[in-house]
């Protein structure tokens, strides 16, 4: 029998957000006569209980594309679906969560009793808000007393941001959108904002999100896409995008030349210095090192940071700068 007709089918992945052609163009000017085209044809997939984070830098359309994608904003072209749904289907925004990345909290009331106004607006019964608003205090890192007391204009932004998370998380969302959700907060709080998102994602929730501190973005996400001047750059898993494995690049000076070549390949040695790629566990080969006598000159990832891919795709490419240099030349 063929053992390709008796494989096991890989499991569909379900789409959660479809975007196809998707533009806006924005009219300003006294007469309304200017055209500003914010989004140029996005397209992308996003599926079940995937973390995706949308990167690009400001004014790039990223607010704009999640405002399209909530039915905030409408098109100026293309299409989409969220959860199985045109966009603006009114019956699936209560399986979607949104924080903003700018929330208007009303800030006379309380945290608690923000809470209940936000889950008064899902419906949610009593005795269920009883029980919630506790545990989302707690995950989101926020005292209850204080939380119960103390007006939202008495909170730092932190805590603001806080209150922020928990309302997306009211409704118990299956999709939950997060504009710069680290923003304002301190590495505890990112901390803890990246944990809460990972407990979501074991939860198979789906999370969509931006972000300008892309150290968090490649600890969390399981694929990115860099938006650019209204359009989609690149788009993929942090592998695909990154290099698929954490090769290191070392060099040093003595030590067993014959150990090493078992740790490094390819290994070579020039003179008292040696270097070579490091497959393995850094800390087993620096500990191997120290025993056999060897010194350590460098050691670095071989493939870039997030943010250094991020950077080289925002750059000019040499024609773009060779056209500008010939049209600012002086005839």
């Amino acid at each position: 029998m063929d053992a390709a007709a008796t494989a096991t089918p890989m499991p569909e992945l379900t789409p959660v957000v479809q975007i196809e052609g998707l533009r806006k163009v924005y009219r300003t000017g006294f007469w309304m006569n200017r055209r500003i085209e914010s989004l140029k044809g996005v397209s992308l997939t996003v599926h079940q209980g995937e973390t995706f984070g949308l990167l690009g830098p400001n004014g790039a359309g990223k607010t704009t594309l999640l405002k399209l994608l909530l039915g905030i904003l409408r098109p100026s072209g293309g299409s989409g679906r969220l959860l199985g749904e045109s966009l603006g289907h009114q019956p699936s925004r209560q399986r979607i969560g949104y924080l903003p990345e700018n929330a208007y909290l009303h800030d006379s009331l309380t945290g608690w009793e923000f809470l209940k106004f936000t889950a008064g607006l899902f419906q949610i019964p009593a005795k269920v808000q009883r029980q919630r608003i506790p545990e989302l205090l707690d995950l989101v890192g926020l005292d209850q007393s204080v939380a119960r007391k103390k007006q939202m204009k008495q909170y730092s932004k932190g805590m603001l941001q806080r209150v922020g998370m928990a309302q997306a998380l009211i409704n118990d969302p299956d999709l939950v959108f997060l504009d710069e959700p680290m923003s304002g907060l301190d590495p505890l709080g990112r901390v803890q904002i990246r944990q809460i998102i990972e407990r979501l994602k074991a939860q198979g929730k789906t999370i969509f999100f931006n972000s300008h501190v892309l150290g968090d973005v490649e600890q969390i996400c399981d694929r990115v896409a860099i938006l650019a001047e209204g359009q989609i750059r690149c788009l993929g898993s942090l592998d695909e995008l990154l290099g698929d494995a954490d090769h290191y690049q070392v060099r040093g000076r003595g030590g067993d030349l014959t150990l090493l070549n078992h740790w490094l390949t390819p290994f070579e040695a020039q003179g008292e210095q040696w270097y070579g790629s490091l497959e393995k566990d850094p800390k087993d080969f620096l500990s191997s090192l120290q025993l056999m006598g060897g010194e350590l000159i460098s050691l670095s990832r071989a493939r870039p940071t997030l943010e250094e891919f991020f950077v080289e795709q925002l750059q000019p490419s040499p024609a773009v700068l060779s056209h500008a240099d010939d049209t600012t030349a002086t005839p």
